[in-house]
Formats: C-alpha cells, structure tokens, sequence
C-alpha cells in the first residue's frame, strides 16, 4: 500500500512532459487569452503613454565669486571652469530634493489639475507630492553628475519642467549663498566704515595739530635747537622767545603727533585691508555666477517612455503560461490524493 501511494502521489521528471502536452490545450487557452488580454490593455486605451525629458549637468566647484575672480591670494583662488566633486554632487542633490523646488514646480505648472488631484479630497498633498515623486526624479550618475528625468504624458510638459527645475536649482542656490553673503557683507561693510570714520578724526586732529604749528616733530626740533643755539650766541632775545613759544608747542603736542603719525600707516594698511574685503564681500552678495554645468538640455521626446507594451506582453503571458502549469500540477495532485484515499477507505 505504502508503495502504491508514493508511486502515485507525485510526479516525476519522466511524466511531467507527458502530463504538459496532455494537458496542453488548458494550457494553451489560457496563455492565448492571456495574450489577447495583455496587448488590450497595454494599448493606449487602458495605458496613457508617458514621455521621458532629462537634464544632465555637473555641479561647479565655486562657493565664492570673489575668491574666483577677485583674490589676488594663490592659495585662496578657486578656478571657475573646474567641475564639482563628490561633495558638490550631493549638496546638489539635496537641492534639488528641496521643498522649495518642488512648491514652485507644482505652483508654476499647477500639477495638481494636471495630474487630476481633487484638492478637496481626503489627503490631497501627500498624493501630489507621490504622483511628483513618480514622475520625476533625480539621480546621481557614475561620472559625478547629476541626471533629472522627467515623465509625462505632454512631450513638451516633460522637457519644460525638467529645464525649469534646471533654473530653479541657480535660483534656490544662489538665494541661500546671498542670504548668508549680505549677513557677511554688513558686518565687513559697518566695520569698514567704522575704520573709515575713525581714520579721518585722525586726519582731522593731524590737521589742527599742522595749524597749531606741527608739521614734522623730529625735523622741527632739530632745526628749531640749531636755530635757538645760534639767537644765543648773537644774544638776540626776541628771536629766543619766539623759538622757546614754538619748542613749547612741539613739547605739548609732539608727542601726541608722532603717535597718531605712526599709527596712521599700519591704520592705512588695515583700512586697504578692510576695502578689499568689502568689495570682495560686495561682490559675493549682489552678483551671481551659475553653479552648474549643464550637458544635455531637455527637449521633448518623440517616442514613449512608458509603457513598454512588449515587455508588458511578454510578462503578462509568461506568468499566465507558468501559473497555468502550476494551477494544473496541483489540481492533479489533489485529484491523485483523493483517489488514494478512497482506495484506503
């Protein structure tokens, strides 16, 4: 008994092929009507094609455009035509994933009517933000670019959202560099004025000091005491007084003129300084250069992206045809047991 059921229970390599053309005309209904199904629908009765745009670019390397152009400084310097690196790829990335960029796509090419979303529905966003998700994306290449795709069922839509995100990606960049630039050029440009101020109420004390009779302390007083020295001998008292009044001036305020003399050339220095910083910074906050490369430009496809309706054929009647067997095994097997047990009984 035992031997009767285990020969009869299962199949075995020798009676699968046999069992399979018995049993071919099942097999063959089946997988043919699951061909006729899957070219129905693939059609684009059932199936509205899509069209794929993309944009390729490479991040630029540049964070400062005076340090591009303007740094006189070698190590400083950075060279505006060099591409980005690894770092530049992903900050471009996370960019381009901004909500920003996506707020003013959707805005701009009101997604939410073209992808017929009722804004009055259950959740209304979150299935905006999953149809953009779907139907654009952006993806980092092997050569350390940046690739966006776009897919739509307008050609044109596809190519215009995929450049316009392309330009959003300077706009968004180049409003989050200005940002912290004109924090920066505030603090340069109030420290530089500030200097500037504090330089020129100098000047102005060198220049009452030149009224009170100070011009040049150390040549003044050399030529002063040769002069004292020589009415002395001549005993010339008039000419002694008028020179000790001068001398008595230089003792008051000589002092004070070498200092702030001094001082002036290293203070002209700092102020140069202070200028180049401020027209650096300047620069960095009302100018702008483009942080991409861009490789391909977007243009409207000819040929459809999506589907792709042979492969849908070819799955839809592979999986029919595989079932098909599968579905047949067991009902063969279930028939077998069925027939075993009755004959225990």
């Amino acid at each position: 008994m035992t031997e009767k059921a285990s020969s009869g229970s299962l199949f075995d390599s020798t009676n699968l092929v046999l069992f399979l053309w018995k049993k071919r005309k099942p097999i063959f209904i089946a997988t043919l009507i699951a061909l006729v199904a899957s070219v129905i629908f693939s059609s684009e009765l059932f199936i509205k094609p899509r069209f794929k745009s993309s944009v390729i670019m490479f991040p630029t390397t540049n964070s400062s455009i005076s340090k591009s152009l303007l740094s006189e400084n070698s190590f400083e310097k950075e060279n505006i035509l060099q591409f980005g690196e690894e770092e530049q790829v992903e900050q471009m990335l996370q960019i381009l994933n901004s909500d920003e960029i996506k707020e003013r796509i959707i805005a701009n090419y009101d997604l939410m009517k073209h992808y017929n979303i009722d804004p009055n529905g259950r959740y209304p966003m979150t299935e905006l933000s999953k149809m953009f998700d779907e139907n654009i994306s952006f993806n980092r290449t092997e050569y350390l670019s940046v690739r966006v795709d776009v897919m739509d069922e307008d050609p044109k839509l596809a190519a215009d959202i995929a450049n316009e995100i392309s330009a959003l990606l300077d706009t968004v960049k180049t409003r989050m560099q200005h940002e912290r630039a004109k924090k920066a050029l505030y603090i340069v440009e109030k420290e530089y004025k500030d200097f500037e101020r504090y330089l020129a109420a100098r000047e102005d004390t060198l220049t009452k000091l030149r009224l009170l009779g100070v011009l040049n302390y150390e040549a003044q007083v050399e030529r002063l005491t040769e002069t004292l020295g020589k009415a002395q001998i001549a005993n010339n008292q008039n000419t002694v007084n008028a020179i000790k009044d001068q001398m008595a001036v230089l003792a008051k305020y000589g002092g004070l003129y070498t200092s702030i003399t001094e001082d002036m050339e290293h203070d002209r220095e700092a102020l140069s300084r202070l200028k180049t910083k401020y027209e650096e910074a300047k620069v960095d906050a009302t100018e702008r250069l483009p942080n991409k490369f861009v490789v391909n430009v977007a243009k409207a496809a000819e040929k459809k992206s999506y589907p792709v309706r042979w492969l849908i054929v070819l799955v839809s009647t592979l999986s029919v045809f595989l079932l098909s067997i599968v579905v047949m095994l067991i009902l063969e097997n279930v028939r077998r047991v069925g027939v075993i047990s009755s004959e225990r009984a």
